[in-house]
């Protein structure tokens, strides 16, 4: 039986492999013959990476998830460490991404190379995050956790709601930026040219 939170989670993880797989290619692409489009569009994905998985994703992984498995489970100490670590550095990469974006549309080309370099590092060290996640931690609390924790894990979880995964409604706050997003972002994403 697959749980509420894990499927939770993997359906944001797959929400969130799509974003940055159209980051990627976006990046790939550059600014072309419409860079306020491009320009618009990447901040506003690298919003929703800092404003969603970052604060809450993550942070009910970190302060619910993993202590309890690490409790149950202590060969899976190392990775969770790893993981947290992540978590830690991840909001930072994140406004460190931003910041470079900015100074890419700001001051110029000159600084592009930059942003190329950090968004690369950026999605593979996130796409690897994720990977260990699923194929260390994830089979492991499936064993381990008590239906009481299932309880608890499904119904925090179940608050999380985000809306790229295309099975809650829309929260009205981020209506505009989700809308933004899905009309010019290429797809998988998005609706925009590929």
């Amino acid at each position: 039986m697959l749980h509420e939170s894990l499927r939770i989670i993997h359906d944001e993880h797959e929400a969130l492999s799509a974003m940055l797989r159209s980051i990627g290619m976006m990046v790939e692409r550059g600014p072309g013959n419409e860079p306020e489009g491009f320009f618009n569009v990447l901040r506003a994905m690298l919003f929703y990476i800092d404003e969603f998985p970052e604060r809450l994703h993550h942070t009910k992984e970190t302060e619910l998830l993993f202590p309890r498995i690490k409790r149950l489970a202590a060969q899976t100490a190392p990775a969770i460490a790893q993981l947290d670590k992540d978590h830690a550095r991840g909001e930072a990469a994140v406004r460190e991404l931003q910041h470079l974006l900015l100074a890419w549309e700001l001051i110029g080309d000159t600084r592009r190379a930059a942003f190329d370099a950090a968004a690369k590092a950026y999605l593979s060290f996130y796409l690897a995050h994720m990977r260990l996640e699923e194929t260390e931690i994830l089979p492991v609390a499936q064993k381990v956790l008590s239906a009481a924790d299932w309880a608890e894990l499904d119904a925090a979880f179940a608050t999380n709601c985000d809306p790229l995964t295309g099975k809650y409604p829309r929260d009205p706050v981020y209506e505009r930026l989700f809308s933004r997003i899905v009309s010019e972002a290429p797809a998988p994403i998005g609706l925009g040219h590929s």
